[in-house]
């Protein structure tokens, strides 16, 4: 408990210290850009070399019903620090929406695994302490690439540290039962921007066909 009252004390502090005014002369948007390149390159070689497979595997083997429902259950988790979100926000009326959405997820939905709020007209939302920290007055800060996270800003690189310890995966059972979890997590979520890059690379190749046309023209 101390730790965590900590981690949230620091993220606080490192938050507030963004909300002090920043003249135009003192913003410079990527000032740790051989960082920022080196975390790119680092994350890209991670992707390329064992998220996408994995992603590539999984989405390969699970029947599109099963897919459906990991994703769902795990987006029933994350409204829980959506829900925080909201009332540290004062938004009250998505809080409740949040909460009502949490609830019927997770009793009628089976714990989450079938999406029930949707079609009920349960609006989803999303929101972190990145964004809550902005609400009140922090900006984003420089540009900033996290190993394993990717690109981000400072502030909501901060941000991260209350998002971790107010997420429902990080206090299930016991560490082999939360890494497992976890990796699920990210696998999923990767398996779900394959169809974005397939959409992608056609409006790359279209872009292209279309500039050798113009070209010939």
């Amino acid at each position: 408990m101390k730790a965590k009252l900590h981690g949230l004390l620091l993220a606080g502090t490192l938050a507030a210290t963004l909300a002090q005014p920043v003249t135009a002369d003192e913003v410079n948007v990527d000032p740790w850009e051989g960082f920022n390149r080196t975390m790119f390159n680092f994350n890209d070689g991670l992707d390329t070399y064992a998220l996408k497979p994995l992603a590539q595997g999984y989405k390969a083997v699970m029947p599109d019903p099963a897919e459906k429902g990991v994703s769902n259950f795990f987006a029933n988790l994350a409204d829980v620090g959506t829900m925080l979100n909201n009332i540290l926000q004062g938004k009250f009326e998505n809080a409740g929406q949040d909460f009502a959405r949490i609830t019927f997820n997770t009793t009628f939905g089976l714990a989450g695994l079938i999406d029930v709020a949707t079609p009920m007209g349960i609006e989803k939302h999303n929101e972190d302490f990145g964004q809550t920290f902005g609400y009140w007055g922090a900006s984003s800060g420089p540009y900033l690439v996290l190993p394993f996270f990717g690109p981000t800003t400072v502030r909501d690189g901060i941000g991260k540290i209350p998002d971790s310890m107010v997420d429902p995966v990080m206090h299930a059972g016991d560490n082999s039962d939360r890494n497992a979890l976890y990796i699920t997590r990210v696998i999923d979520g990767r398996a779900q921007l394959l169809e974005a890059e397939k959409l992608i690379s056609v409006i790359n190749i279209s872009s292209f066909v279309m500039h050798i046309c113009k070209t010939c023209l």
